[in-house]
């Protein structure tokens, strides 16, 4: 048996950083993820990609998402996405910090959501069955 691919990491929202690079801190090489945090009053680049998307999800505080010029505010809770060669800038506008997960990736790299196997229980050790074939597992007892 091979040992399993895990890399575990903490959010640290108080950090002065603007930007955390959580995924070279997790080793990610499909995707880039970032934890970024913004004082009142900051923002970033107006920017475009070329080839990747990016989902804004908002944390704590309230983000102003600027897309092609036009304002869209976000509480937390709320995410959005913006894809490829369309412009846009994140602002602060708040009078407290802003915290998002920022997640990015190559819109021409098709993501296969039905790659999965699944098992019943972790004694199941035979080769796995699509997720949708196999039943939900019951809730855990009242402690």
């Amino acid at each position: 048996m091979t040992e399993p691919d895990v890399t575990f990491a903490t959010l640290d929202p108080d950090s002065e950083e603007l930007f955390q690079r959580l995924g070279s801190l997790l080793g990610v090489s499909g995707f880039g993820i970032n934890l970024i945090t913004l004082q009142p009053r900051q923002r970033l680049r107006v920017h475009v990609h070329e080839r990747q998307e990016e989902v804004y999800a908002v944390l704590d505080g309230e983000l102003t998402l600027v897309v092609e010029g036009e304002e869209h505010r976000l509480g937390p809770g709320n995410y959005a996405r913006v894809g490829p060669v369309t412009r846009r800038q994140v602002v602060n506008r708040a009078p407290e910090r802003l915290v998002l997960l920022v997640v990015g990736a190559s819109a021409a790299n098709v993501h296969e959501s039905r790659d999965a196997l699944a098992w019943e229980t972790w004694e199941d050790d035979g080769e796995g069955r699509p997720p949708q074939e196999v039943a939900l597992p019951q809730d855990l007892p009242a402690s």
